[in-house]
């Protein structure tokens, strides 16, 4: 790499240096509790992936910079630079073994956002050349086609033709003036086409007007994986460019932790402005839709079954019980994990790592964590409301060969949906037509 690229990196880690960081980095007690929080480091044992040893560069140019100890340092040459070669060493630390989870934040005794600084990190690696050839490239795709995997609204037209056939409903597209705007993450479109299926019938039953853009379809944010405050925002600012032109007041993220945490709470940041619209989970309208009596389901899941609960959704923005009340519409046998809902262990997808061929070893060991979980508890089928989650636990139920399907609970709910019942004429009414 050039000094320029190295500049650039240094330029941004300083910049992202803000109060928080040197709040958090003046507290740590390097207690270790972080370490034990990470399933990188708990099922490799490998002390590089203690969480607050990969925030070393950031630490670094802030002890060197923005601390009298550091400068005394640098002026007596006892100071510690951050190198091109750090960096790339470095960089598998920051993209391959960590999710953002955030979980070694929630337990950090004196309430280090350990995450944020990752994110923040990360900005650091991507002006210095250090990213990931699969996030690199998944973000070009974005920026290009507005896929990271480079879907083509041709290829989503495709679906919406196999779903009205299937199902016999309409698919609306460029509504304007619709209530809500659903997006889909590319994930879903190529390996869970039912999920818009499940949308479609399910708003139809409940009577929600709803639509999707040919503008903008794209939920997942690529910049926010990789860590380019600049990628970022030019994708969300596309997000809001298309629910501005159809007038929508509501915005739906899809089956995706990932997605929401990007555009209900990094977005209004990244483009300095509110939106002119509230977004939502798609857990949460399906709730909402519940508590307002509009879903009717019939029947339960006998099966054994049990959840995993996304890290942006459960533990990042709060949504826990809501898919536990949905449940309860279809199942009457489930069971939690033992750790669940904010304590839960994350997949170990997440962050960008599935996006990181390099990953894949380091990714199938960190679910051993939650392989445990899973075998503790014995479920026939798992649930989860995540894209990336769900083929993650596919991938690693398969790969230490325990039989158990995994579904979204969205289709879930979908295919317990029966006719809205009849409302009955009052006495002395015809048609329920006042006499």
């Amino acid at each position: 790499m050039s000094e320029l690229s190295l500049e650039r990196g240094l330029a941004a880690l300083r910049a992202e240096i803000d109060a928080p960081v040197a709040a958090f980095f003046s507290s740590c007690v390097r207690c270790g509790l972080c370490a034990q929080s990470c399933p990188f480091y708990l099922e490799t044992g490998d002390p590089r992936y203690t969480p607050i040893l990969k925030l070393e560069p950031l630490r670094r140019v802030w002890e060197a910079e923005f601390t009298l100890w550091g400068r005394i340092k640098r002026w007596l040459g006892l100071g510690q630079e951050v190198s091109d070669t750090m960096l790339a060493e470095w960089e598998p630390l920051l993209y391959d073994s960590c999710t953002m989870c955030g979980r070694c934040s929630m337990v950090c005794p004196v309430g280090n956002d350990l995450a944020y600084m990752i994110r923040k990190t990360r900005e650091g690696m991507v002006q210095s050349g250090h990213a990931p050839e699969g996030l690199v490239a998944a973000s070009v795709r974005a920026i290009q086609t507005g896929s990271p995997m480079g879907l083509q609204w041709k290829t989503l037209a495709v679906q919406i033709q196999h779903v009205e056939r299937s199902t016999g409903l309409t698919v609306p597209v460029d509504r304007a003036g619709a209530e809500y705007l659903v997006m889909l993450s590319s994930m879903e479109i190529i390996n869970f086409p039912e999920y818009l299926e499940a949308i479609t019938r399910i708003f139809d039953h409940a009577g929600v007007r709803w639509t999707l853009s040919t503008q903008c379809f794209e939920a997942t944010n690529a910049g926010i994986q990789i860590g380019s405050k600049d990628i970022a925002a030019e994708l969300v600012e596309r997000v809001v460019a298309a629910a501005s032109a159809l007038g929508v007041s509501r915005v739906i993220s899809p089956e995706c932790g990932h997605a929401f945490t990007a555009i209900r709470w990094e977005g209004p940041n990244l483009i300095g402005r509110p939106y002119p619209f509230r977004v939502f989970h798609i857990i949460e309208v399906l709730d909402e839709l519940r508590r307002d009596g509009r879903l009717h389901t019939e029947g339960k899941e006998a099966d054994r079954l049990s959840m995993h609960d996304p890290c942006n959704l459960a533990r990042k923005s709060g949504v826990i019980g809501e898919q536990r009340a949905l449940m309860g519409l279809v199942a009457e046998n489930f069971v939690d994990l033992d750790e669940h809902g904010r304590f839960q262990w994350c997949c170990g997808a997440g962050g960008g790592v599935s996006s990181n061929e390099r990953a894949e070893p380091l990714k199938l060991a960190a679910f051993k964590r939650k392989k445990a979980q899973i075998e503790a508890v014995e479920p026939e089928r798992m649930v989860t409301m995540c894209a990336t989650c769900r083929t993650q636990l596919e991938e690693g139920l398969e790969e230490f060969n325990m039989d158990i399907p995994v579904v979204g609970l969205t289709e879930m709910i979908a295919e317990h949906l029966v006719e809205r019942p009849a409302v009955e004429p009052e006495a002395g009414t015809e048609s329920g037509q006042p006499a």
